[in-house]
């Protein structure tokens, strides 16, 4: 087998939840080694945190931790301990990457800063991801991902299209903001991993997770410092809504008031009486009367089923959708065609299917190496037969708390 992307790059992980653990999932994905760190005993934040498999909570079993940490090794380290900051020291000097999460002024605390670990290694790339950067007032806030979202300005958008705009905004659904912060971390450890590879040098990347969200909505934001208009929520077009319909869900598209997709619906309704009406003449006038026409056509679709719908509306001309469940899309014939959706075997939960990757290279594939660690489930690999510890003084550590 062909060596991954990545292969030979050595990346300590010192995180825990979604964004710093995704971020070096992305890069083990890529062929990099990632050895993770959790605390003794207790482990990472995500091991309690849902989806449990048969919905039994199990530290072992949380389909969040087991996504986001696959393809990478584990170890359990007190870092705070005198013989934990030594032995961090002694990864990290022997690793390209280290990715952590503390709070600012944390690892300067633990002597485990850039500035220090520089000296140890200079080709170290350290990337730190905080709610708000190391830098600026809001540096020490400590904050979860609703107060992220709606510090980013992302939030005040949500819900787009609802019926009542004045109603409060809302976080958008599950942690895609963690997700997308992860995505933007791993660009930039990436990045200053070329540098590395080019310098010899390596250097701090401070990410700072309100940044990250507020660069999704970058031209929406830009409205504001650029023109003085206050972004808001607006109606989504009715042909653009979520509708129900007979067995599930079906969404419109492409923008009904316009000339070309009015006489589209028009012909897929059975040209109706109602749209003949003065006051539908132009788009212009259609706009106006948005609710009237969603009631119209929600009313068409409700007595309908999905596959019916949807063929209709494309032989008509009309940009239509279906509404997948998680059923459709996971045995949707796109996804077993590209194997987006892999197998990996877990000690404690047997055979589960996960996401892969959502690119294809041609020379270096993508592959499941192992699945997410068992808590210190590498210890004796990295600490005796790594970094030369004796199994007695492993036995001494995990007595003392320190692993």
């Amino acid at each position: 087998m062909r060596d991954k992307a990545l292969s030979g790059v050595k990346v300590l992980e010192y995180a825990q939840l979604v964004t710093g653990p995704y971020c070096t999932k992305l890069l083990a994905d890529l062929g990099a080694e990632v050895i993770k760190i959790e605390e003794p005993g207790i482990g990472d934040e995500a091991r309690r945190r849902g989806p449990f498999l048969n919905d039994i909570p199990h530290p072992e079993r949380s389909g969040l931790f087991l996504y986001v940490n696959t393809n990478k090794l584990g170890i359990t380290l007190g870092v705070e301990t005198a013989t934990g900051k030594k032995i961090f020291r002694e990864l990290a000097k022997e690793a390209d990457i280290l990715v952590e999460d503390k709070p600012p002024g944390v690892m300067n605390g633990l002597g485990l800063d850039y500035e220090s670990l520089r000296e140890i290694n200079p080709r170290l790339v350290m990337t730190s991801i905080t709610p708000f950067g190391q830098t600026g007032p809001y540096k020490n806030y400590k904050a979860y991902h609703l107060n992220v979202v709606h510090a980013s300005g992302g939030g005040y958008l949500h819900p787009p299209g609802s019926p009542n705009l004045k109603r409060e905004p809302t976080k958008g659904g599950g942690l895609f903001d963690d997700y997308s912060s992860g995505v933007t971390a791993a660009v930039g450890t990436l990045g200053a991993l070329y540098v590395q590879r080019m310098t010899g040098k390596g250097q701090h990347v401070d990410v700072s997770k309100q940044e990250a969200v507020s660069s999704l909505d970058g031209v929406t934001l830009a409205q504001y410092p650029n023109e003085g208009i206050v972004p808001r929520r607006v109606p989504i077009r009715p042909m653009r809504m979520v509708l129900p319909c007979k067995d599930g869900y079906v969404i419109g598209g492409g923008g009904a008031l316009q000339d070309d997709q009015w006489q589209a619906m028009k012909k897929l309704l059975g040209n109706p009486a109602w749209a003949e009406d003065e006051k539908f003449k132009d788009e212009d006038s259609r706009g106006e009367h948005l609710e009237e026409i969603s009631l119209h056509f929600a009313e068409w679709v409700l007595p309908r089923y999905r596959e019916e719908y949807y063929h209709q509306g494309q032989a008509a001309g009309l940009a239509v959708a279906l509404v997948r469940t998680a059923g459709e899309v996971v045995n949707s014939e796109q996804f077993m065609e590209r194997r987006f959706f892999v197998e990996i075997d877990h000690p404690e939960t047997g055979r589960l299917k996960y996401p892969s990757v959502p690119y294809r290279f041609s020379a270096t594939p993508f592959r499941v190496t192992r699945p997410a660690p068992l808590l210190g489930q590498h210890n004796e690999e990295i600490y005796c037969q790594r970094l030369g510890y004796s199994r007695q003084e492993l036995v001494r550590m995990r007595e003392a708390g320190i692993i």
